[in-house]
């Protein structure tokens, strides 16, 4: 493990791996750390072919500095610009898992120069909007505005705790509101059974988005970890696929 420092003072943990061809960047979600299944999985599998690898906690996950409830969506897309621009060189393929998903969106907005491929697995754009947001009572949209955060239940262990300002930073990084151009190879991956993010999510982001090679892919009775044998498979031939693809453009 390594650790870069920020033009925004934070730390961030990260496992880079040399290889040939794009760098592969796995990008996780909310409150996950690149310890998780699919990121040492991919890396396991990334090694075993030879293709360059990155993966990295967001500020205020895993190994890196700061607070949780201290982030947001745009410093998270901080952190992930920063690994980019300082730890890869030349094209990427970017694999965005649950919120990793709308941050490589937003990575791609920003650098789509530098994007060979795009793979989301359970990708959640807007979410702070359109589902935590949308989905608050009045007294939870009131203790948002008196205490400053609320806390969701989660079955991954301890709650959420969503702050104010990651509410009202996402309302900034919202990505299905304009055009959202995707000019290299897409598969976004998603499970039936994903209690988390609705396979509506997915339809739409097909839908919105505008590429000339993308591609929707739902496994029937997959939930949002989307890691058992099945789905790490389909992940691996996934990522391949772009990888191929941007190789023979080059």
């Amino acid at each position: 493990m390594a650790f870069l420092e920020t033009t925004q003072g934070r730390t961030l943990a990260y496992e880079k791996t040399e290889g040939s061809g794009p760098t592969v960047v796995f990008l996780g979600g909310l409150k996950s750390d690149m310890q998780g299944t699919k990121a040492i999985h991919l890396e396991d599998w990334a090694i075993a072919k030879g293709w360059a690898f990155l993966r990295f906690d967001y500020s205020g996950h895993g190994e890196s500095s700061g607070a949780f409830t201290d982030g947001s969506i745009g410093d998270w897309a901080e952190d992930t610009g920063e690994a980019l621009e300082k730890l890869t060189d030349g094209s990427l393929v970017l694999v965005g898992s649950s919120m990793g998903g709308w941050q490589a969106l937003l990575a791609a907005k920003r650098i789509p120069e530098r994007i060979a491929g795009l793979v989301t697995i359970a990708a959640a754009p807007d979410f702070t909007e359109d589902s935590i947001w949308a989905g608050f009572d009045a007294g939870q949209r009131a203790e948002l505005e008196s205490a400053g955060q609320v806390a969701l239940p989660s079955e991954y262990g301890e709650p959420y705790i969503i702050t104010k300002r990651m509410i009202e930073d996402g309302r900034d990084q919202l990505v299905l509101r304009d055009t959202l151009d995707i000019p290299f190879p897409t598969r976004f991956l998603q499970g039936t059974a994903d209690e988390d993010v609705d396979v509506s999510v997915a339809l739409r982001l097909l839908s919105h988005a505008n590429g000339a090679d993308m591609r929707l892919t739902l496994v029937d009775g997959a939930d949002h970890r989307f890691s058992d044998n099945a789905c790490l498979d389909l992940i691996e031939r996934s990522v391949e696929d772009v990888l191929n693809l941007a190789e023979n453009s080059l």
